[in-house]
């Protein structure tokens, strides 16, 4: 740990130094755009337009959340703004369409104009729920949020949507007998949304949260509490044939030992983003000069709550492609 400690820290310098678009794949976690998309309150779920220079995220804290937006410019990104669809209830992690037509999102607005916001029996107590809504593209802008049918918002705990190539829904929702959250998946057929079928590696036994599916449905990258004495940690599962492949731990060089969750693909499909609630190591003694930088930057976004960061996939997809040992082991460390 100590070494990873040491070229987080040289990585993320660099980050903060270079600006924050990636030259090249990132072989171990970088803070994305920290002190403008990586700020001090909760960000998570990086939403990319398919070229890759409009992100949409969320921002919250433990009163409110909200979808913000924020365009390239250049080798930087602009301060963030409230996203049109979003602001008057709490929302968050939104999910682009891979040909960025529409987007899906979570939101505890009414369910029905006029109705109450909506509540969910989650983590063993009633909170702000969510449900999963819709947002189509129209020239420049966007419409109006449309909520998704029964059989995708199977319960008022409905959260973390992401959108395969032929409009299939995966999310997260409570499993009805543990109360714990597993992996879902609706399959979009005929102009409409089937019954959400559970995963068979996400059985309700263990908490599994915020998947992150390929747009052909090849893999999935989602969050796990299956390694008893860990948090929240990143997982892979590759299709295999018809089913599905035993998920992999991705290993203490992406997963840190607080919460990593909300993954997100970059339009090139090979680099991985995520929150995390990792920080940059702290060396003591050190000089008050230190001491200001290090309070500049608590006070910017490296104060504990998540952040975005990401990684690179390519050693997991390129290993299961050419069928070499994979980094990680499939039952974690």
């Amino acid at each position: 740990m100590p070494i990873v400690s040491t070229r987080l820290s040289a990585l993320c310098l660099a980050a903060v130094c270079l600006g924050t678009v990636h030259a090249v794949e990132p072989s171990v976690p970088q803070v994305f755009a920290p002190g403008v998309l990586s700020g001090p309150a909760h960000d998570s779920a990086p939403a990319f337009t398919p070229d890759g220079d409009t992100v949409y995220f969320g921002r919250s804290s433990a009163a409110q959340s909200t979808i913000l937006v924020a365009h390239r410019r250049g080798r930087s990104w602009s301060t963030p703004e409230v996203a049109s669809f979003s602001g008057e209830w709490g929302d968050m992690e939104p999910a682009m369409a891979p040909d960025g037509s529409y987007l899906v999102f979570v939101s505890s607005r009414p369910i029905a104009a006029g109705g109450a916001e909506i509540q969910g029996r989650f983590n063993g107590a009633m909170q702000k729920g969510g449900n999963l809504w819709r947002v189509d593209r129209r020239g420049a802008g966007w419409g109006t949020p449309v909520r998704l049918p029964d059989a995708v918002n199977i319960g008022t705990a409905t959260f973390a949507p992401s959108v395969a190539a032929d409009g299939s829904l995966w999310f997260m929702a409570t499993d009805a007998d543990s109360g714990k959250f597993r992996l879902f998946r609706s399959q979009w057929h005929d102009g409409a949304f089937e019954k959400a079928q559970p995963l068979p590696f996400s059985d309700g036994k263990v908490t599994d949260v915020d998947p992150v599916v390929a747009p052909d449905e090849s893999f999935v990258v989602f969050g796990s509490g299956r390694l008893k004495g860990r948090g929240i940690d990143l997982f892979v599962a590759f299709r295999d044939g018809g089913g599905w492949g035993e998920p992999i731990w991705l290993g203490d060089v992406v997963n840190s030992s607080g919460s990593d969750a909300e993954p997100r693909l970059d339009p090139d499909r090979r680099t991985l983003y995520f929150s995390s609630e990792r920080t940059l190591p702290v060396a003591f003694p050190r000089s008050r000069e230190q001491a200001i930088v290090d309070q500049a930057r608590l006070l910017a976004w490296d104060n504990g709550n998540y952040n975005l960061w990401s990684v690179s996939l390519a050693p997991w997809l390129d290993a299961h492609r050419d069928g070499t040992p994979m980094p990680g082991v499939a039952a974690g460390p």
